[in-house]
């Protein structure tokens, strides 16, 4: 889900590619920790709420593990990842890498589909085998295997997985599964105890504990999730494994860290429960998460900002730019609109609003309170598809594809970026990633040739070219930027 960038959210699956003897790392696939008395409360799809503890009352983490520990599962996979899509620590996520890649006797990593083995974590929600785990665990991968604390392995089935929140529900042929509580996000508070259960680094059952320390994190390109902050201990391997509340009932999914060094330094970032059980309904009634849209490039608001705009704080979401066709153009929003509520729930940061309308589906309609002209108004809308709104640069029929996601720009937006023309980049993986483009850059040309539409750039493409140079327009300037296609 994410990459390394030296000071940055660094996804927990713990992978390897196969390269040469030289370049090749491996993590060793240890014994099965030791068995695990076979107790676990049921878990339900009604979220328990457990009241704080009293003051100066520690939780029983023994209880919990005893408990819980044995619905706890490892997950391991394998399969073919381009070399330069991998996740996890890598030279292709530090800026010095690229500064030195070209330099004559500096050595490229390998290029092309490349075998990978991982591993991460899991918990069992139904004792007839559905298994929910981070979509980063599984992505790519042909083979999954879950094994329990009783030594038992099962290859499982991926029923559906939804990278934007980073959720995979995972199905075994097996019954009578010990299952963990489920609880709520919502009880939690920062300052809360909780504790972490999964496979750093391959160690089985290992179980970490901390405190909540913030909530509603909006990490960049995870503006869907409102992340639940701790500093438990979560390494790579603690991927997709439950972090409980003092009570012993899961409230989130471990996801991510933020490092320096791709291990952790005190803060771990966790999806809360109800955004994977809102995904796993999904996954489960139709095999995908459908998530909505509104249109629009949001930005938060500082003091000096809320001030020019006539507001006494700088609460609210700024709407920088609105999508041509979008629902929130339909919906009569502008660009200089401040978005300070939505259904009658106060919007503080963009991130709430973003989390809100991407966890809703397409077709809802969301009441929006919007501040302008230094007046409150209301404004009703419609949310459009997330999926249809944006459109990928090349289809494989198509040749190589640059792994981008773009859409054309209004008039307004091309005049206040000082361009005639270009294409938005609202999303970037694969080839374009490992070059370095960035969401939020704007697409000029493709080796020389004006871009005006996606048409363009999938002629290009069609011819199936080796390397391609991008012109792109970024913060004021023009630079090009080489990616190379295999």
């Amino acid at each position: 889900m994410k990459r390394n960038l030296m000071a940055g959210a660094v996804a927990l699956a713990v992978t390897a590619i196969a390269t040469t003897a030289a370049d090749a790392w491996t993590l060793p696939w240890l014994h099965p920790a030791q068995d695990r008395a076979p107790v676990a409360a049921a878990a339900t799809e009604a979220p328990a709420r457990g009241d704080p503890l009293p003051a100066g009352t520690l939780p029983n983490y023994r209880a919990i593990v005893q408990r819980q520990g044995p619905a706890v599962v490892g997950i391991t996979v394998a399969g073919t990842r381009d070399a330069s899509d991998r996740e996890g620590p890598g030279a292709d996520d530090d800026p010095f890498f690229r500064f030195f890649r070209g330099v004559p006797g500096f050595r490229m990593p390998p290029q092309g589909a490349q075998p990978f083995r991982g591993q991460g974590s899991g918990f069992i929600v139904s004792a007839d085998g559905l298994v929910l785990t981070n979509a980063h665990v599984v992505r790519d991968a042909k083979q999954v295997t879950v094994k329990l604390t009783d030594r038992r392995e099962f290859a499982a089935k991926v029923l559906g997985s939804d990278p934007a929140t980073d959720v995979a529900v995972l199905k075994i042929d097996a019954k009578d599964l010990p299952t963990v509580t489920l609880g709520d996000p919502a009880g939690v508070q920062v300052g809360d105890w909780v504790l972490a259960i999964g496979a750093p680094y391959g160690f089985e059952q290992t179980a970490t504990q901390g405190i909540v320390s913030a909530k509603g994190r909006s990490l960049p390109g995870d503006s869907v999730v409102p992340f639940i902050q701790t500093d438990a201990a979560v390494n790579p391997g603690n991927s997709g494994g439950p972090l409980f509340d003092a009570g012993g009932r899961v409230v989130g999914i471990n996801a991510q860290i933020y490092s320096q060094s791709g291990g952790f330094q005190g803060l771990a970032f966790a999806i809360p429960l109800d955004v994977a059980l809102h995904a796993k309904a999904q996954i489960v009634a139709k095999g995908r998460v459908d998530h909505a849209r509104l249109g629009v490039t949001l930005q938060d608001l500082s003091a000096p900002l809320a001030a020019s705009f006539g507001l006494e704080r700088p609460d609210g979401a700024l709407v920088a730019s609105v999508a041509p066709g979008s629902a929130a153009e339909k919906a009569g929003l502008k660009a200089g609109d401040v978005i300070t509520g939505v259904d009658q729930q106060p919007v503080r940061v963009a991130g709430d609003l973003s989390s809100r309308v991407g966890l809703a589906k397409p077709g809802d309609k969301l009441l929006l309170d919007v501040w302008r002209d230094k007046a409150a108004r209301e404004v009703r809308v419609a949310l459009g598809a997330a999926d249809k709104d944006s459109a990928p640069v090349a289809s494989a029929a198509e040749g190589a594809s640059l792994g981008l996601a773009v859409r054309p720009l209004a008039r307004a937006e091309l005049a206040q970026a000082g361009l005639d023309h270009g294409l938005l980049i609202e999303r970037v993986s694969g080839p374009s990633q490992w070059a370095g483009v960035q969401p939020g850059d704007v697409l000029l040309a493709i080796n020389g040739k004006p871009v005006h539409g996606v048409e363009q750039v999938g002629a290009v493409l069609r011819q199936h070219p080796k390397q391609v140079a991008l012109l792109l327009a970024r913060d004021g300037q023009q630079l090009f930027v080489p990616v190379a296609l295999g």
